[in-house]
């Protein structure tokens, strides 16, 4: 009997790339739904009635969220082409730099481009609704883009010497960073800060291409 894989994602969300580029990696066939965040499907809210969000991956009926929790249950369902390392340091360092990524990096990216899109206006909704995100990335000071560029080099020294996070194959950490290649781009010409020339390790190495496909249907 065929395995049933569906994956329920946004052509653009970053989260859902991890999903498509893991599938990719192990060379599973599976169906795509794009779904309009605006206008949520019965099947989205009922396969993650906690957060409703993508990404979710449903395997033969049984949906899974969280797009790390994700990668580590195509890791365990599908063997081939190991995500994780077996040894117990090596695969603990992989969660800990995919953790890092999600926890600090993503996103200050992400508020930074809000920030700058939102040209500094400062409006009741931005002084009152989030106080401390302003305060971070405000024209004031530079502690956002200091914060930012800081993170990231601490990235680009552990990949010095490295073709990926775990030496020669694709990981979780680089699943999980992956989307820096994607939309490195787009973020640089928001917020004009140059970030590709600095870090070139972390948003895109040759040995990353994988990572870098373009995002439009």
């Amino acid at each position: 009997m065929a395995e049933e894989v569906k994956l329920l994602k946004t052509w653009s969300s970053p989260f859902g790339l991890r999903i498509v580029w893991a599938l990719k990696l192990k060379g599973v066939e599976y169906e795509t739904v794009d779904e309009d965040l605006s206008n949520k499907s019965s099947l989205l809210l009922h396969s993650n009635p906690v957060y409703k969000r993508i990404p979710v991956l449903i395997h033969n009926g049984n949906p899974i969220s969280e797009s790390l929790v994700i990668l580590e249950y195509i890791d365990q369902a599908w063997t081939q082409n190991p995500i994780l390392p077996q040894h117990p340091l090596e695969k603990a360092r992989q969660r800990f730099w995919a953790k890092f990524n999600d926890d600090t990096v993503r996103l200050f990216l992400l508020l930074y481009i809000i920030v700058y899109t939102l040209q500094f206006n400062k409006s009741i909704f931005c002084s009152q609704l989030i106080p401390s995100m302003w305060s971070v990335f405000s024209g004031e000071g530079k502690g956002g883009e200091e914060a930012l560029l800081e993170n990231l080099r601490v990235v680009e020294e552990e990949l010095k010497g490295k073709r990926f996070f775990g030496g020669d194959e694709v990981g979780l950490a680089d699943l999980a960073f992956g989307w820096l290649a994607n939309l490195m781009g787009v973020f640089e010409e928001v917020t004009g800060l140059k970030i590709l020339e600095r870090f070139p390790l972390v948003i895109c190495p040759p040995s990353m291409s994988l990572f870098c496909v373009p995002l439009k249907k």
